[in-house]
């Protein structure tokens, strides 16, 4: 990510299943509202220090019910499962947009790997 791009609008269009963000250099993204709630920055997700990575299971259709500012850095995502302890850094935000696909194929892997589903 660019040191000087940051997101100049953030929006949870229609049925709430993914965050669109306009950034300052151009480019947008539509990041799916499953994705970010699997891969939440959160200590329910990440671990508490050494603890490793938690896979998160039956999220598919998980949507966004509010976003919270987080001074000028983050939003807090509020997802209709009741999970909201996770900022969004707006650098997670962007590596979150341009890693989206790895990101979920890595996702689907650990799921099928453990034998559970979205």
């Amino acid at each position: 990510m660019s040191d000087e791009a940051w997101p100049v609008e953030l929006r949870v269009p229609g049925e709430r299943r993914a965050l669109e963000i306009d950034w300052s250099d151009g480019r947008r993204d539509v990041i799916a509202a499953e994705l970010l709630r699997v891969e939440s920055p959160s200590a329910e997700v990440r671990g508490h220090g050494g603890e490793a990575k938690r896979i998160v299971a039956g999220k598919r259709a998980v949507a966004i019910t509010g976003a919270e500012p987080v001074g000028h850095y983050a939003i807090r995502l509020i997802f209709d499962d009741g999970h909201d302890s996770g900022l969004y850094t707006w650098k997670t935000l962007r590596h979150f947009g341009e890693e989206q696909a790895r990101l979920f194929a890595d996702y689907l892997a650990a799921l099928d790997a453990r034998g559970l589903a979205r």
